[in-house]
């Protein structure tokens, strides 16, 4: 059997469940992945309780709330999450270069009151669920690839760490912006898995070329009769990418 211990810290359960269910889940996996990704459900319902849930599992967690608001108000927001001991934080790049620097200063600050290290703080370029005629429709010129560059950079001129980006940005994010910026990528489905929502979808071993970081998976696990092999078949692919 493939030792993929090296592709653990390459993936994120998206753990888009009741939080019992979320929990069980990602004790099942954790031997092949590494971060546990606490939305916008789990938080609205549990709040911090959730992040401590998985980080007792030994979970590095991924907050992702997608933070987008006024500077002051993002810079509070992230400034709790940094007390938490969260590894990542996403924002959104549409909220702006004021609001991005914000987040940032907050992250690290809370981080830092605490004793933690700082989380890294990604920022959401165009939503992996989003086609040309959602991004159109929402007033962003050009198509989603050019919309997510255009945010990118954005982003990164700000002082953020990462971005959050579908697979098939990821390549021109790495050729425009070079090796430093964190690249996460949803939308992902091994081949022959359903898209569901997502609209720009790609399979592990095209993210990992294509220069992702990080890799969230949700569905392709939830609904697997057997998660562990899931995970591990998902690991195998991002070892041999």
């Amino acid at each position: 059997m493939t030792d993929t211990s090296q592709a653990r810290d390459k993936l994120a359960l998206a753990a888009d469940l009741p939080l019992e269910d979320g929990l069980r889940l990602y004790q099942q996996v954790a031997p092949q992945v590494g971060y546990a990704k606490v939305g916008l459900s789990l938080f609205v319902e549990h709040g911090p309780a959730a992040v401590a849930a998985f980080q007792k599992l030994g979970a590095r967690v991924f907050l992702d709330l997608k933070l987008h608001d006024i500077p002051n108000t993002v810079e509070l927001a992230a400034a709790r999450a940094g007390a938490l001991g969260v590894s990542l934080l996403t924002v959104h790049a549409a909220g702006g270069e004021a609001m991005l620097k914000a987040a940032v200063k907050g992250a690290r600050e809370g981080a830092r009151a605490k004793g933690h290290e700082a989380p890294r703080v990604l920022a959401v370029t165009v939503l992996t669920s989003m086609s040309a005629e959602d991004v159109t429709a929402v007033g962003f010129s050009g198509a989603p690839d050019v919309a997510a560059l255009r945010l990118a950079r954005l982003a990164v001129g700000a002082g953020v760490d990462g971005l959050v980006c579908s697979p098939r940005e990821a390549e021109a994010f790495r050729r425009e912006l070079g090796p430093t910026p964190f690249l996460c990528t949803p939308g992902i489905r091994p081949a022959g898995a359903a898209k569901g929502d997502q609209s720009r979808a790609e399979t592990p071993a095209f993210a990992v070329r294509a220069g992702a970081d990080l890799l969230v998976v949700g569905r392709p696990i939830h609904t697997a009769a057997d998660p562990l092999s899931a995970a591990r078949s998902i690991a195998e692919e991002v070892f041999t990418a």
